[in-house]
């Protein structure tokens, strides 16, 4: 009885040492906003904290200055998680320029020369436009009460190619594979050697795409031959 008194209190006096030392890794992430971004540096990392600045935005608040921070001020956190910040561009001094129609290229210089930077491209295949030519943005041309830098754009890719479903070339020649592929834009890519039992020396036993798979003309395939 003795012995099982002596083991349970070795037991819960490890269990609270534990805690203890659990409550010790994690500290009280301090109030940066405000802070000039080295000094909001400084003070995070005397608390064990990193620091990241997570985006730029226009703000009233002086340059660099960190206008959000995440985790909260006050929120508990383990030594060596990271605060996520978001620092001040200063007021807003741009207006959203006019991209249609220019090359992404040349958008990007029109942003530049504004203060501005290139958000998300995204691509879209449009008959009867350039391809590379901005067809939309967000924000609109004319815009000057923005709170971020960036503009994202639509550009357009060029009328569609041509697409084609994969015809099966599995238990055909390398020649008639070839045959079949044979004005369609087609070609084949990479071939490589396997031995299959039961299969015929010189015939397809895989190929990639798969049969019925939808592709662009010129795309290249590839296929596995019996040896």
């Amino acid at each position: 009885m003795l012995a099982f008194i002596l083991t349970s209190v070795a037991f819960l006096s490890a269990l609270t040492a534990m805690r203890f030392a659990i409550q010790g890794r994690e500290v009280a992430v301090p109030d940066v906003v405000g802070k000039k971004s080295g000094e909001a540096q400084q003070i995070l990392q005397g608390r064990g904290v990193g620091f990241k600045v997570e985006e730029r935005l226009y703000n009233p608040s002086p340059i660099d200055t960190v206008v959000r921070q995440s985790p909260a001020a006050g929120s508990h956190v383990k030594i060596g998680q990271f605060a996520h910040v978001v620092l001040s561009l200063g007021p807003q001094k741009a207006t959203i320029p006019t991209l249609s129609n220019r090359s992404v290229r040349a958008a990007r210089i029109e942003l530049l020369r504004s203060g501005l930077q290139a958000g998300e491209i995204s691509g879209v295949y449009l008959s009867g436009s350039e391809d590379d030519s901005v067809l939309e943005q967000d924000p609109v041309p004319g815009t000057s009460d923005v709170t971020s830098p960036h503009v994202d754009m639509l550009v357009s890719l060029g009328p569609r190619p041509a697409s084609y479903v994969m015809p099966e070339l599995v238990g055909l020649s390398l020649a008639d594979a070839e045959a079949r592929l044979s004005g369609t834009g087609l070609h084949i890519g990479k071939l490589s050697l396997s031995t299959v039992p039961g299969a015929l020396h010189g015939t397809i036993i895989a190929q990639t795409p798969q049969h019925g798979a939808r592709i662009d003309a010129n795309a290249a395939i590839d296929l596995q031959v019996a040896e």
